[in-house]
């Protein structure tokens, strides 16, 4: 598989029967691909609806419905629309078991930056903000370097989204947890080695492997 396939299967193991994610912008909306069918999960896009989606096929598209990250999708049977204050309204009102985000830095401390992007004009955050203080638990999914510079850090150079907000990082190297605050590398993925992971996190972290 490629990094971001390992990156997205991963994550959709972290959904349980009746949660309600959110999938942020990029990688994190590949993780609807890979949910379980054993799984029941309601997934919630920021932009306004809520269910089960599928990419769109040139049959079922519907250039008005797209995910958070511009996708064309066809919302399974029971999903719903809304509009964008009722959306904030379930994050915001902590309604959310999980977000999962993408990350262009995270720290030590868990805190993130993932909405500026130097010397880029950009007109804001988005959601990202609301989602990480307003859901239960934080997943950022993303790769691991980025052009061969390391993303999981001592601490964010980046300005940031949320102060110690991230619960997990799931990267195509393995994954890490804060856990009581302090990061630990709780997974190494196949082929993986321990020298890789040092030689890539300038961060400081604890090993903790389940596998």
């Amino acid at each position: 598989m490629e990094a971001k396939e390992i990156i997205a299967t991963r994550v959709a193991k972290e959904f349980k029967n009746g949660d309600f994610v959110n999938l942020g912008i990029g990688l994190p909306t590949m993780a609807a691909n890979y949910i379980s069918k054993d799984i029941h999960v309601n997934l919630h896009s920021e932009n306004g609806f809520a269910g089960i989606w599928d990419k769109a096929t040139p049959e079922t598209l519907d250039k008005d419905v797209v995910d958070a990250g511009g996708t064309n999708v066809v919302l399974q049977k029971g999903g719903m629309f809304f509009d964008s204050l009722t959306s904030f309204e379930i994050i915001r009102g902590g309604h959310l078991d999980m977000t999962v985000l993408g990350a262009l830095e995270v720290d030590e401390k868990g805190n993130l930056a993932n909405w500026k992007i130097p010397g880029k004009l950009l007109p804001g955050m988005g959601g990202a903000m609301d989602l990480v203080n307003g859901a239960k638990r934080v997943i950022i999914s993303m790769l691991h370097t980025a052009r061969g510079k390391p993303k999981v850090l001592k601490k964010c150079t980046l300005p940031l989204t949320g102060k110690s907000v991230v619960d997990m990082i799931i990267t195509e190297l393995g994954v890490f947890e804060f856990i009581n605050k302090e990061l630990f590398l709780t997974e190494l993925n196949q082929g993986i080695s321990l020298s890789e992971i040092k030689k890539h996190t300038p961060a400081s972290y604890k090993i903790a492997l389940k596998n």
